[in-house]
């Protein structure tokens, strides 16, 4: 299937900041097991509903369960899309974005995409942030790391800290306690990026030992519109050394990975991935699975399992590679653009919560009625799921409206206290969601 270029968009879809007419409500979470109950492709038409983010005015928040408070943390950032945590509790805050270029930034002021995404040019910096007295608000902001292409993950092992740029991984000199970064980095691999980089985003993560690093590399396209060379090697976790050797690729078939995290108490790697897009209302789902070594997880050409996807051409269609595709274990609705995953290891929180996992979906451009904007919480047992997921933080979407949101949920991490950090990027703030 040929693409149509952005350009056209703007031309096809200048109504579209028309709020299509909203259609009831549909349970955006469903367990994998009833997969086979999935619409058929297109089933509903493909929309664009782009929302209109406000931002949040002083004194609102998001809204988290009875007994939980939700605090500003930080202000003023440049688009905060991922957190790490250094071992001393500073934060550090990536603060990166889209590139767009004039005629992509025209195209979405037509069909109201500017009101959803931040337009301003990719901050490529690493900011820093230390709460000096741990009163649950740093204290100290400095830039920690700049001039980087689209930064994104980052990890410390030993005297090395690791970022993931759109287009390779660095390694620069730490020394505990900087507030900088003053040594020269060294290119440890390339990752693909080139041209066509609708996914650019790199998230890492190291094993227990330290001795393995995975990187989610995502997909160029929606559905390898643009050919099949253009995505290679993407769409994939990568399992590499720390000095870049042993290149071998972990799982694939997986459209865009972003958060990884690993089951408390298992040895399983864990993944949330945003699926495609343009089959309709509730096609597909993104989700949440556990990672297996060598595993395939359909994209392009299929979809929770066996779904084939109507639009790859027949002589591109691999059936026996199809079969071999895995039903991810958590569905987390269509469209919702589920991107964090943080499986909670504290004490802070109520039990319920312990060794559970939470996911920051940033929610929907391509849903009749917005899906997402909120961090959900599935209960775990024995680093399995063991029970219905369930809204955690809400509030994003403005009722009864529907169709503006305050912000988009991106990121998560937990800080040393227990306390749960989210990044709202379009709205520049981060979020802290303590017990009370």
């Amino acid at each position: 299937m040929k693409a149509i270029p952005y350009c056209f968009l703007c031309f096809f879809f200048i109504n579209s900041c028309a709020a299509p007419k909203q259609q009831a409500a549909v349970n955006e979470t469903t367990p994998a097991k009833t997969m086979d109950s999935l619409p058929a492709p297109y089933a509903t038409k493909s929309v664009m509903h782009f929302s209109n983010v406000v931002g949040w005015e002083e004194g609102e928040a998001p809204v988290a369960p009875e007994g939980f408070a939700v605090t500003r943390y930080a202000n003023g950032l440049q688009n905060p899309r991922w957190m790490y945590v250094l071992p001393n509790g500073d934060v550090l805050v990536a603060e990166s974005n889209t590139e767009h270029g004039l005629i992509e930034k025209a195209g979405a002021a037509i069909i109201c995409a500017n009101k959803s995404n931040d337009m301003r040019k990719s901050a490529n910096r690493i900011t820093i942030l230390r709460d000096m007295d741990k009163d649950g608000k740093p204290d100290v902001k400095e830039t920690f790391l700049s001039g980087l292409n689209q930064p994104f993950g980052m990890l410390l092992l030993k005297n090395n800290f690791y970022v993931a740029n759109t287009d390779a991984l660095w390694m620069f000199p730490y020394k505990k306690g900087a507030l900088t970064i003053t040594g020269e980095g060294k290119k440890i691999t390339d990752l693909p990026a080139g041209k066509i980089n609708r996914h650019w985003t790199r998230n890492i993560i190291s094993n227990s030992k330290g001795n393995k690093i995975y990187i989610a590399i995502g997909s160029g396209t929606n559905v390898a519109e643009k050919g099949l060379d253009e995505e290679k090697d993407k769409a994939q976790i990568w399992e590499i050394n720390p000095d870049g050797s042993g290149l071998k690729v972990y799982a694939s078939g997986l459209r865009n990975p972003v958060g990884m995290d690993w089951a408390p108490g298992t040895q399983t790697l864990w993944v949330a991935v945003n699926e495609r897009d343009e089959l309709g209302d509730d096609l597909v789902p993104d989700y949440i699975t556990g990672v297996k070594r060598g595993g395939f997880y359909g994209w392009p050409y299929a979809y929770f399992g066996q779904h084939i996807d109507p639009r790859i051409e027949a002589k591109d269609q691999q059936p026996e590679l199809v079969k071999k595709a895995i039903v991810p274990d958590v569905a987390l609705g269509a469209h919702t653009a589920s991107l964090g995953l943080l499986f909670y290891t504290g004490k802070q929180f109520p039990p319920k919560y312990r060794n559970g996992a939470f996911v920051a979906q940033h929610g929907s451009w391509n849903r009749s009625v917005l899906a997402g904007y909120k961090v959900m919480f599935i209960p775990f047992k024995n680093g399995k799921p063991a029970g219905e997921e369930e809204d955690f933080l809400t509030g994003f979407i403005i009722e009864p409206d529907g169709k503006k949101v305050h912000g988009r949920p991106v990121g998560l991490a937990m800080l040393s206290d227990g306390s749960m950090l989210v990044t709202d990027d379009t709205s520049d703030i981060i979020w802290r969601v303590s017990a009370e």
